[in-house]
């Protein structure tokens, strides 16, 4: 690393400059949506990798990356339209039906699809979730883009018609077996997933509440009140929390939703709400690194964040006398695992709001250490592994090639509503929202009188 971008980093990591840090990690992230996407179609890739499709996730929370650069004035409000659009124009004119090559069907769309022609790829699922995540951010474009410009009023039009077109009740599969919770999803060859958002916690929360809010296709909150039913709570290292291993979990549906001070039937059991959980589920993350009882290099207070990812598998390597399993992409987790020693930098910041004190703590140490070779182009590389037996980079182990836009928008997104919890106030506004998690039985919060 030359001196001057050594002298940067240093610069950034010392106390008082936390601004200008987080402003640097947001405008690198930031480039990934700059640069990986399709100008004709609006189209997001999954990942810089070179041939990858688009991911619908990716397309919902590049929306919401929209509304933030225009806030950043890294995208003029009239260039954020432009992409906008491209891609509402996109979803709106591209073929929903039965057949296997289709964009989407009844409203809902394919979790991957062909960057150029928007067409689905990898026979992937018509996605419940992806679904959700791709209109939370149609919702929050709709929403942020207020102005009475032809192209702001054609947002907002677009928006609406596309979610109040999702067919929700198709995806619960005829309440199966008395069953009222979503399948996973949908494939034209094998029809209904046989998994459902049934049970144990999980970003499901607002796949339940957008479908809940919707004027036109709503679903009772029965198939929620059913997968809550299942919550338990749960004692790890001493704090009491709603356990989910990844630390995504504690965090997507929180890009959208401000879950501070709002509550439903099993946070007033529990005694706290979701964003309290996710701060807890942040703290287990670290004690985790910090006990690290499989011996995995450098975990620690300041190193930590296992989340869904990348990793340098599959493989079975001994490493100083020890059988390890590696893991290629898998949601890896804590305390349970699965766990391979692949830490992921991204996470961490994306829990920035929930514990701001160690997470910014961890990412100032991440800047120190892992420097330049380690805080790339589009920000921190999407995951490393130094347990991994090979030299690959300046901290050695094993680094993930590619960077995924999930993690690159989730950083953003979440740096940002920590900042000023911009997204969360234009949500505050979203009626579709606001009538979901009422209709679930939230309750107080921001929520009173709305």
């Amino acid at each position: 690393m030359n001196s001057s971008k050594t002298a940067e980093l240093h610069t950034l990591t010392a106390p008082g400059h936390e601004t200008e840090m987080l402003e640097h990690l947001k405008c690198r992230s930031f480039d990934y949506f700059r640069h990986e996407w399709n100008p004709a179609n609006g189209l997001i890739a999954d990942k810089n990798q070179p041939g990858a499709p688009a991911s619908i996730a990716v397309l919902g929370i590049g929306f919401t990356v929209y509304t933030i650069a225009t806030e950043m004035g890294l995208l003029s409000r009239s260039e954020a339209t432009e992409r906008t659009l491209a891609a509402l124009r996109f979803l709106r004119s591209s073929h929903q039906g039965t057949e296997a090559d289709a964009t989407g069907y009844k409203g809902f769309y394919y979790h991957f699809l062909d960057m150029k022609t928007g067409k689905r790829v990898w026979q992937s699922e018509l996605s419940t979730i992806d679904t959700a995540i791709l209109m939370a951010g149609i919702l929050s474009a709709q929403t942020y883009f207020n102005g009475a410009s032809e192209d702001e009023r054609e947002i907002r039009e677009t928006a609406d018609l596309l979610y109040r077109r999702v067919e929700w009740p198709w995806a619960l599969n005829g309440a199966l077996n008395g069953a009222a919770t979503f399948s996973h999803g949908w494939t034209p060859e094998k029809k209904f997933k046989r998994h459902r958002w049934n049970t144990n916690y999980s970003e499901a929360i607002l796949l339940y509440a957008l479908a809940a809010g919707s004027p036109t296709h709503a679903v009772d909150a029965k198939g929620y009140h059913q997968w809550t039913s299942t919550f338990q709570t749960m004692n790890i290292y001493d704090i009491e929390c709603l356990h989910a291993g990844p630390l995504f979990i504690h965090q997507m549906s929180h890009l959208w939703v401000d879950f501070r001070g709002i509550q439903d039937q099993f946070n007033k059991k529990a005694g706290f709400d979701y964003f309290e959980n996710s701060k807890r589920a942040t703290f287990i993350q670290r004690q985790y690194a910090v006990e690290n009882s499989k011996s995995f290099a450098h975990y620690g207070k300041n190193c930590w964040g296992l989340t869904a990812g990348d990793g340098p598998g599959p493989s079975r390597r001994t490493v100083n006398g020890v059988k390890r399993k590696f893991y290629d992409y898998i949601a890896r987790g804590v305390p349970h695992g699965p766990d391979d020693g692949t830490i992921a930098p991204w996470a961490v910041l994306a829990s920035l709001p929930f514990a701001p004190d160690i997470v910014m703590e961890t990412v100032r140490h991440m800047i120190i250490e892992l420097g330049e070779k380690g805080l790339c182009k589009y920000g921190f590389d999407s995951s490393y592994n130094p347990s991994f037996p090979q030299s690959s980079g300046g901290y050695g182990g094993w680094i993930s090639p590619w960077f995924f836009g999930l993690n690159q928008g989730s950083t953003i997104i979440m740096i940002e509503n920590y900042q000023s919890e911009l997204v969360w106030k234009t949500m505050h506004k979203c009626p579709y929202l606001i009538a979901g998690l009422r209709a679930l039985g939230f309750e107080g919060g921001w929520l009173h009188g709305k």
